[in-house]
C-alpha cells in the first residue's frame, strides 16, 4: 500500500515547534498541568493513590498486543485482556502516564511513557517491514490485525464486523500518542501519531462515502476527534477530510437539526463521536457540526443524566418510558460515559465559556468520576447502581481490563485540568478546588485555599506578580439569587449577575491580593428523569446517599471474569426499600439534621418512612464497599398504598 510522505523540509519545521506549548496547541484555554499545582484535598489524594495503582501494572504485558501484531518477539506473558479487546488499556496507559508525567513531574511515570513510546516506535517500524501491504504506519493491537485491515482496505468487512470494535481499540492508542505530545512534548510520539493517521486515511481511501458509513455502525470511539486533532497539528487539510469522512451521519445528521435519535442506542459509542463533532466545529465554524455538539450535550444533561451527572442503564440510552430500568437495573451509568462527557464539556466551554458547562462539569466530577475509584486500594468502578440498597464493584490491578479501567486511569491524572482556564487577559475561575496557579504568561501566581465542599467559602491569594486581567468568578447554579459574595482585600464587590453565570472584577493585581468567594449551599431534590415519584437529595452540587448494608457484596473487588463489573451480590427487594411519605414533597429537605462537626453529613428524625431505616446522609462520592440509596421513591400519603401493591407485583414477576 502506498504511504504518504511527508514532505521532509516541512515536517521537520513543524516538528521543531511541537515542543512549543503543545497543550495550548489544542487546548489553547487550559494551562499547561504542570502550570497548575493540587494542593491538600481529596483530589490530590486521588491523584497520588492512582499513581500508586498504576505504576502496579506491567508495562512489558501491556504492550505484548503491539509486539504480536507487528510480528516482534514478546516480552511478557499477556494480560487476559476483555473479550479480545486487545490493546486497548495499553492507549489508556500511555495517556495517564503522561498527564501524571506533567501534572506531578513523576519519574517512574516518565521513565514508562517514554519506554512505551519506544516500543510502540519498534512496532510502527516492523509493520513496515511485516505488514507492508496493509501496515506502513500500523501501530495498533488489534487481534487479527492483518485479517481485518488488510480486508477492509478492499471493502470487504466480514473479518472486521467479526472483531469486537477495532477502530475503539484503535482510538485509544491515537489518543496516547497525543496526549504524550500534548503534555510532555514528546516528539516521538507526535511523529509516531501522525504516521498512524496516514494508516487510518490510506486503509480507507478506496472506500466510498457509503461504505465509510455502513463501518462506522460499528463503535469506533471517535475517530474523528483524532483526525481533527491531527489536522489543527500539522495544519494538512487530509487529516481534517478525514475527520469529516469519519462522523457518523446516523448521529451528525439528526443532532444537527435539533432531533434527539438517542433512544437506545448505546451511550459511550455516541459520545465520542459528538466530542468529534464538536471538535471539527471549532477548527471550521460549520453550523450543521457546531449545532450537533452543542444539541447532543444539552440533550444529554439535560434530558438524560442523573443527579450525580452520569447516563445510561445497561449501557444504553432509555426511552423516556423506560427509565424506571435506572431503579430496577444493577447496571446503571458507566464511568467511560462522564469521562466522555467531561471532554466535551471541555470543548464546548473553549469556544462559549458559559457557567452552565462549568456547572455541569462540577457536579459530574465530585459526584461520579470521584466516586469511581476507590479511597483505599484505588480500584476503578464500571457501573454504579441508582437502584435503591445495591452497591458497585472495584477492579484490581492486573486484573479487570475493562474499558472504565482504561478511562479510570486517565480521570484522576487531569483534576487540575479545569480549575482555571484562560481567554487573553481573562482568568476563569471555574472549580473550587485546593489549587495553585502558576500564569507565567502574566507572571503571576494564585493561590486557593478551600476545603470545599466541606466549607462554603473558597479564598484566592495573589502569592507571586502584579498583572491587570479580569477575574471571572463563577456564580455556581446552586448558590440562591443575591447570596453568593465576594470581597477583595477586605471590600464587598457589588454585581447584578445571577446564578450560572460569572462575575468579572477587572483590576490590576498584586501580590498580596486577597479574593474571598461565600458559596452557601443549601438542600434541594431532583427527581429522576421520567419517573417524578423518585427524588436525589442534594447539599449545593453534592449528591447525597445514605449506606444501607454491607450483606452478600459479592464480588465486591472483581475478578477476570467477562462480567465481573458487574454487582452481582442479591437484588434485594425494591417494594421494601425505604420510602419517604410526604405531601409536600418540597418540604423534604427542610427535614434534614445537620449532624455537628461532621460536614455535608445529616440525619432524618423528623422524615416519615415506610420500610424505614437509621438514615445518615453523606456525600455520595464517599460512599464505599457498601449498599446506599441514591435515589429515594416519595410519596404522598394518598399515592404510596396502591404505588406499594403494585411494585410488589412486578417485584414479584
Amino acid at each position: 500500500m502506498k504511504y504518504f510522505l511527508f514532505n521532509s523540509v516541512l515536517f521537520l519545521i513543524l516538528l521543531a515547534n511541537y515542543d512549543i506549548q503543545a497543550q495550548d496547541r489544542l487546548y489553547h484555554n487550559e494551562f499547561p498541568l504542570q502550570d497548575v499545582t493540587l494542593l491538600d484535598g481529596p483530589f490530590k489524594h486521588a491523584r497520588d493513590l492512582n499513581i500508586q495503582t498504576l505504576l502496579k501494572y506491567d508495562v512489558d504485558r501491556l504492550l505484548v498486543p503491539f509486539r504480536k501484531e507487528a510480528g516482534l518477539p514478546v516480552k511478557a506473558l499477556p494480560y487476559p485482556n476483555w473479550e479480545g479487546l486487545d490493546g486497548h488499556i495499553g492507549g489508556h496507559y500511555l495517556s495517564a502516564m503522561a498527564m501524571n508525567c506533567a501534572a506531578t513531574n513523576n519519574a517512574e511515570c516518565r521513565k514508562r511513557m517514554d519506554y512505551m513510546i519506544s516500543e510502540l516506535k519498534a512496532c510502527q517500524e516492523a509493520n513496515e517491514i511485516n505488514n507492508a501491504d496493509w501496515g506502513s504506519g500500523y501501530v495498533g493491537g488489534v487481534l487479527k490485525s492483518k485479517a481485518i485491515w488488510s480486508t477492509l482496505q478492499k471493502g470487504d468487512f466480514i473479518a472486521y464486523r467479526s472483531t469486537w470494535a477495532p477502530w475503539y481499540n484503535l482510538h485509544k492508542l491515537y489518543a496516547g500518542l497525543r496526549d504524550a505530545w500534548i503534555y510532555t512534548g514528546n516528539k516521538d510520539a507526535i511523529t509516531i501519531f501522525l504516521k498512524f493517521c496516514d494508516w487510518g486515511i490510506n486503509i480507507t481511501s478506496s472506500l466510498t462515502d457509503e461504505q465509510m458509513q455502513s463501518m462506522l455502525d460499528s463503535e469506533q470511539g471517535g475517530m474523528n476527534e483524532i483526525f481533527a486533532d491531527a489536522f489543527q497539528i500539522s495544519g494538512d487539510e487530509k487529516y481534517l477530510a478525514g475527520a469529516k469522512r469519519f462522523s457518523h451521519r446516523m448521529l451528525l445528521d439528526p443532532m444537527s437539526a435539533d432531533i434527539d435519535n438517542l433512544d437506545n442506542k448505546h451511550a459511550n459509542t455516541q459520545i465520542p463521536k459528538a466530542i468529534g463533532f464538536q471538535r471539527i466545529a471549532e477548527l471550521t465554524h460549520n453550523k450543521n457540526f457546531t449545532e450537533a455538539g452543542s444539541f447532543f450535550w444539552e440533550t444529554v444533561t439535560g434530558k438524560r443524566s442523573l443527579a450525580f451527572g452520569g447516563n445510561s442503564r445497561r449501557e444504553f440510552f432509555p426511552g423516556a418510558s423506560s427509565c424506571i430500568d435506572f431503579i430496577n437495573d444493577v447496571e446503571g451509568p458507566e464511568s467511560c460515559n462522564s469521562y466522555n462527557m467531561l471532554k466535551l464539556t471541555e470543548d464546548l466551554f473553549r469556544t462559549n465559556p458559559s457557567a452552565k458547562y462549568a456547572d455541569y462539569y462540577e457536579r459530574t466530577l465530585f459526584n461520579h468520576i470521584l466516586s469511581t475509584q476507590h479511597p483505599e486500594h484505588g480500584g476503578y468502578v464500571y457501573f454504579t447502581p441508582a437502584r435503591p440498597r445495591h452497591y458497585r464493584v472495584y477492579s484490581a490491578p492486573n486484573e479487570a481490563m475493562w474499558c472504565c479501567v482504561g478511562t479510570g486511569m486517565e480521570n484522576h491524572g487531569k483534576y487540575n485540568q479545569f480549575i482555571y482556564t484562560h481567554k487573553n487577559d481573562t482568568l476563569y475561575l471555574n472549580l473550587f478546588i485546593a489549587s495553585e496557579l502558576n500564569w507565567q504568561e502574566k507572571g503571576i501566581k494564585i493561590m486557593q485555599e478551600t476545603v470545599f465542599p466541606d466549607e462554603e467559602k473558597t479564598k484566592l491569594t495573589v502569592t507571586n506578580g502584579s498583572s491587570h486581567f479580569c477575574l471571572m468568578i463563577r456564580y455556581p447554579s446552586w448558590v440562591a439569587d443575591n447570596s453568593l459574595k465576594i470581597i477583595v482585600n477586605g471590600k464587598t464587590v457589588s454585581y447584578k449577575s445571577h446564578p450560572s453565570t460569572y462575575i468579572a472584577v477587572d483590576r490590576l493585581w498584586k501580590k498580596g491580593d486577597v479574593v474571598q468567594v461565600l458559596l452557601p449551599m443549601h438542600n434541594s431534590i431532583e427527581h429522576l428523569p421520567n419517573v417524578p415519584s423518585y427524588i436525589a437529595i442534594m447539599h449545593g452540587p453534592i449528591l447525597l446517599g445514605a449506606k444501607t448494608g454491607t450483606e452478600d457484596l459479592k464480588g465486591l473487588i472483581a475478578d477476570d471474569g467477562r462480567w465481573g463489573q458487574i454487582a452481582s451480590g442479591q437484588k434485594l427487594p425494591v417494594d421494601k426499600a425505604p420510602i419517604i411519605i410526604e405531601d409536600d414533597i418540597s418540604k423534604i429537605v427542610d427535614e434534614l439534621v445537620p449532624v455537628k462537626d461532621k460536614p455535608l453529613t445529616f440525619t432524618t428524625p423528623e422524615l416519615k418512612m415506610i420500610n424505614p431505616i437509621n438514615v445518615v446522609l453523606e456525600p455520595f462520592y464517599r460512599i464505599h464497599d457498601a449498599r446506599y440509596m441514591m435515589y429515594w421513591m416519595a410519596m404522598t400519603n394518598k399515592q404510596y398504598r396502591s404505588y406499594l401493591d403494585s411494585l410488589a407485583v412486578q417485584e414479584k414477576e
